[in-house]
C-alpha cells in the first residue's frame, strides 16, 4: 500500500497525525513495526508494582522503591517512576507527581460528594487500569453504573490513547442510553475535546475527581481490585486474545452471577434491571463553603448540593461498601 510508505517516525509529526492525514489505520502501521525487545527485569518489576499497587493504591514511587528493595531488588526511583508512568499509576495521596490533565484541556469540578445515587443510570463512572501479560501489558478501560455496580462497557488497548475510551463510551450510550452525570479522573483521555464533546452532545453533566482525592472514584477502584485478584492474577494471561476472552467471561460472571453484599447479595444485573436494592454515595466531610456549585438533576429538578449531608446511607448501603 503506497500510503503506508508515507508514514515515518523521522518526519517530525506524530504517527497519529500522519495516519489521520494519510487515511491509514494506526493498527496497520504499528503491525509493520519491529517489536521492541522486552526487558525481563522491567516485566518483573512491573508485575510486582502492579500487585502492590492493587493492595495499596496510595503508594507512590518512593514507597514502591522501598517495597522492591525489601523484596531483594536493587532498583532506583527513576526506574520505578518510568514504569509507573507507563502503567498509568500514581499514588492517591496529593503530591507533586500525581497524574495531570493535558494543559490545554478543560477540567470540571467534582459533583458527587454527598449526593445519594438512588436509581440506575443516574451516575456512570470510568477509569483506566494496567493489565499485565506474560510478556508485556495492555490497558483496560471500563464504565460502571454506580447504583448497581454493573459493568456497562469495557475495552482493551496497547496504548493509553483517547480512541479506545471513546469507543467504550459510544458502545455504552448505544446499548444503555445515557446517565445524568458522568464521572472520570482528570487524565488527558477524559479531558480531551473528543471525549467531553461527546458527553456534551448528549447533554450529560460532566464530573471529574479532585486532585489527590482518594475516594472520589472509589467504586471503579474497587472494581479493578476485584478484576485483578479474582481473575487476572489467578489466570496469568499470555496474549491479548486470551485476555479478551477471559475478561469477557469474568465480566459476564461479575454482572450476572457474583453476589454483592452491598446489594443485599443480589447481582449487579438484577439491581440494574429492577432498579431495586442498590445505591451509592461518597460521604461529604467538607463544609458547604468548599462544595462545588449545585448541579440540576434531570429526573428530580433538584440539585446535587441540595442533597449534601455529612453522612447518609442509601438503600441500606454503607458508603464505600463493595463486596
Amino acid at each position: 500500500m503506497i500510503r503506508l510508505d508515507w508514514i515515518g517516525t523521522e518526519k517530525g509529526v506524530s504517527i497519529q497525525r500522519q495516519c489521520l492525514l494519510a487515511g491509514v489505520s494506526r493498527a496497520t502501521v504499528y503491525a509493520r513495526q519491529k517489536p521492541v525487545p522486552v526487558n525481563e527485569n522491567d516485566l518483573l518489576f512491573a508485575r510486582l508494582i502492579d500487585e502492590e499497587y492493587t493492595r495499596h493504591p496510595f503508594y507512590g514511587s518512593r514507597k514502591m522503591v522501598v517495597f522492591l528493595n525489601l523484596q531483594g531488588h536493587a532498583v532506583n526511583r527513576k526506574r520505578v517512576q518510568r514504569l509507573m508512568r507507563q502503567m498509568g499509576l500514581a499514588g492517591m495521596a496529593p503530591g507533586p507527581n500525581t497524574s495531570r490533565a493535558h494543559p490545554e484541556h478543560k477540567t470540571y469540578p467534582y459533583l458527587l460528594r454527598g449526593v445519594p445515587v438512588i436509581r440506575p443510570n443516574q451516575v456512570w463512572s470510568t477509569d483506566i487500569t494496567y493489565i499485565r501479560l506474560e510478556r508485556g501489558f495492555v490497558y483496560l478501560v471500563a464504565i460502571i453504573d454506580w447504583f448497581s455496580r454493573r459493568v456497562l462497557s469495557w475495552r482493551i488497548s496497547n496504548s493509553m490513547d483517547t480512541i479506545f475510551c471513546i469507543d467504550c463510551l459510544k458502545e455504552c450510550l448505544l446499548i444503555h442510553g445515557k446517565p445524568e452525570i458522568f464521572n472520570s479522573d482528570q487524565g488527558s483521555q477524559f479531558t480531551s475535546e473528543a471525549f467531553t464533546g461527546l458527553l456534551m452532545l448528549e447533554e450529560i453533566t460532566i464530573s471529574m475527581d479532585g486532585r489527590g482525592r482518594a475516594f472520589d472514584n472509589i467504586f471503579v477502584e474497587r472494581l479493578w481490585r476485584s478484576v485483578k485478584h479474582e481473575d487476572v492474577y489467578l489466570k496469568g494471561y499470555s496474549t491479548v486474545s486470551e485476555l479478551t476472552l477471559g475478561l469477557a467471561e469474568y465480566f459476564s460472571f461479575y454482572n450476572n452471577e457474583r453476589p454483592h453484599q452491598s446489594l443485599g447479595h443480589k447481582t449487579p444485573e438484577q439491581v440494574y434491571r429492577t432498579a431495586k436494592g442498590g445505591g451509592a454515595m461518597i460521604v461529604d466531610k467538607y463544609s458547604r463553603e468548599e462544595a462545588e456549585p449545585p448541579v440540576p438533576l434531570r429526573s428530580t429538578g433538584g440539585s446535587a448540593s441540595s442533597c449534601m449531608t455529612k453522612e447518609i446511607e442509601v438503600s441500606g448501603t454503607a458508603p464505600f461498601s463493595w463486596n
